[in-house]
């Protein structure tokens, strides 16, 4: 099994040639993120992630959690490796200085969610769910909370959680059953039970805090009853240390397909003490900022997925001899060719080389988002929130469908061997699988971008991203070298506009049709916002060349990556076109009694 190695290269060109992070950071007030400190962070995560997580990531497949008496035990080395983690500050990164952060710009966080990902993602979710505990008390909570949970979450010294499925509901929270019931000391005991709850119980931490939805006794029904609690493992005591045992307790663990090495926790809230978190009822409202950081950290997992799955398939390509190219020998003194001569070998390995490197470049420019709606002035606030709210949807879902899509094709590189346990590849693709459904489906998000972030807003958070293409088009349409880019590019952002167009007027007719077109609208929408960062991608490196500056293959690989993808993976748009285009009624005609016989 070949070794991760985590792509550095790659990254500094997003950051500073695509997106000009270091432009962006001094705009914004982001004195310390100084180019030298950012390279120190990139180069001391690589080696933790290479050296002390990438290892381990087997092994937490091959142990997984156990459980007993309601206590889990994480697989060998995922402790230690967590006190190190811990140690070197790696959870306070980007957090507020107020509560112990270092202050740096989120999106530092996000390279290093991503460096985390791709060596152990199991491992990785233990102190990235902590993150939307931190947003959400962060945004939400009292001074009081945040004194006591907030600085314990972002040492790291405690993690957090999101408690929001129960047995019989999953995406319709409307119907969850667990009471919150009051205390004479303001507290509420909380009741019921949670299943799902990633990272619900081990031994990694001190304490667990979980952020857990239940309905008040006097609540309305629906969504509009939800409020939104903190119940912590042990109870806090005076000096901040945990105390107390609270009464929560881990039931049972999932037997899963994948991600073993983390603990999918049942978790029994038997008169848990709990505290509110915002206004009473208010609870999904204060919920979705968790929500969003974890889509946004679910849209990662495609990426590392996909990273992973490349790194490893290219490596055995490079050295698996089979077969002789049919345009003649490349290896004669060998008894066989290196696969990595033959087309299809090449199509997998580039379909995989072209979405990690384009899904780094959407995360990357969401990441760069996110830094803008906290520090940036208050037309900056409004235009980054806009663009979040349109992207978010579009890389949870795309990214997680594409990230799944490479796993397998990784995995084929392999053939026979990719099947086989010692390789790691069908790991991955266990690994891979439920991040489509995590954090809301694909089909949930795609209703989300089509029916509430495009449809509801008019086209208005569309246009804006649209915008934004057609002012790149306009300003390259005379570059020679960009023309195969910016001529396709054009023409699909007319057309993306024309099928929105298309399926809102059917809608009217018909709200059925939303849910029909919705998965095809929201891959559609992948595939052209892809092809934008492919573009400017393209530009960057083209400039470069001309101007004779850095590596001049590093370039041309990018150069090379970004005809493929619009030569062989954007005509994809015009399948989910026609399909969009063909209505609802060819869903609908067949009756539910009649599916089978």
């Amino acid at each position: 099994m070949t070794d991760i190695k985590i792509p550095l290269r790659d990254m500094r060109f997003t950051m500073r040639e695509l997106l000009d992070w270091d432009q962006h950071y001094a705009s914004l007030g982001y004195d310390e993120a100084s180019p030298d400190l950012v390279d120190a962070i990139l180069e001391e995560g690589a080696k933790f992630c290479e050296n002390v997580l990438a290892p381990l990531n087997a092994v937490g497949d091959q142990q997984g959690c156990t459980w007993k008496d309601g206590e889990v035990t994480t697989p060998e080395g995922f402790k230690e490796a967590y006190q190190q983690f811990v140690e070197a500050g790696w959870p306070s990164l980007a957090h507020n200085p107020e509560h112990g952060g270092q202050g740096l710009p989120p999106s530092l966080g996000t390279i290093m969610s991503e460096m985390v990902g791709t060596s152990n993602w199991s491992w990785g979710m233990y102190p990235g769910l902590s993150h939307g505990a931190m947003n959400t008390l962060e945004a939400h909570g009292t001074d009081e909370q945040k004194a006591t949970y907030l600085t314990k979450l972002v040492e790291g010294t405690w993690t957090g959680t999101m408690c929001l499925t129960e047995p019989h509901c999953g995406t319709d929270l409307g119907i969850l059953r667990s009471k919150a019931e009051p205390n004479a000391d303001g507290s509420y005991s909380i009741t019921g039970t949670k299943i799902f709850i990633s990272a619900g119980e081990h031994d990694m931490a001190e304490n667990i805090v979980h952020i857990v939805l239940a309905r008040l006794p006097d609540a309305p029904a629906g969504t509009k009853g939800i409020s939104l609690f903190i119940v912590p493992k042990f109870l806090p005591n005076e000096d901040g240390s945990a105390g107390e045992r609270n009464g929560v307790v881990c039931g049972s663990l999932e037997h899963k397909m994948g991600i073993h090495g983390n603990a999918t926790a049942v978790l029994n809230f038997d008169g848990a003490k709990g505290f509110l978190i915002g206004p009473p009822n208010k609870g999904l409202n204060c919920m979705f900022t968790f929500m969003n950081t974890a889509r946004l950290g679910t849209a990662l997992q495609g990426l590392a997925h996909a990273e992973a799955g490349f790194q490893k398939s290219l490596a055995y390509a490079k050295d698996r001899l089979q077969m002789r190219s049919l345009s003649g020998p490349k290896n004669p003194e060998g008894a066989a060719d290196p696969i990595i001569v033959h087309p299809d070998v090449r199509r997998m390995l580039l379909t995989q080389k072209a979405f990690a490197e384009g899904g780094r470049m959407l995360i990357m420019l969401c990441a760069q988002q996110v830094d803008r709606t906290h520090k940036g002035s208050d037309e900056e606030k409004k235009e980054a929130e806009d663009l979040l709210a349109f992207l978010t949807p579009i890389a949870k879902a795309f990214l997680t469908e594409t990230g799944f899509e490479s796993a397998n094709l990784g995995l084929q590189c392999f053939g026979g061997h990719g099947y086989i346990a010692e390789w790691g590849m069908e790991q991955n693709v266990r690994d891979a699988r439920i991040s489509t459904i995590y954090e809301g489906t694909t089909g949930i998000q795609a209703l989300d971008l089509l029916g509430r972030k495009v449809l509801m807003s008019q086209g208005e958070l569309l246009r804006k991203f649209t915008k934004q293409v057609h002012k790149f088009c306009q300003a390259e349409v005379d570059t020679e070298a960009l023309a195969p880019f910016v001529t396709k590019l054009q023409e699909l952002n007319k057309e993306w506009g024309d099928v929105t167009m298309h399926v809102g007027a059917k809608a009217m007719e018909n709200p059925d049709e939303v849910g029909a077109a919705s998965v095809d609208y929201l891959m559609y929408s992948g595939y052209v916002a892809m092809g934008f960062l492919w573009a400017r991608a393209a530009k960057v490196a083209n400039d470069k060349l001309a101007a004779g500056e850095g590596d001049a293959d590093f370039y041309r690989a990018k150069l090379a990556t970004a005809r493929f993808y619009f030569d062989r993976i954007l005509p994809r748009t015009a399948t989910h076109a026609a399909a969009m285009k063909s209505g609802v009624e060819n869903l609908m005609e067949l009756d539910a009694e009649h599916f089978a016989f």
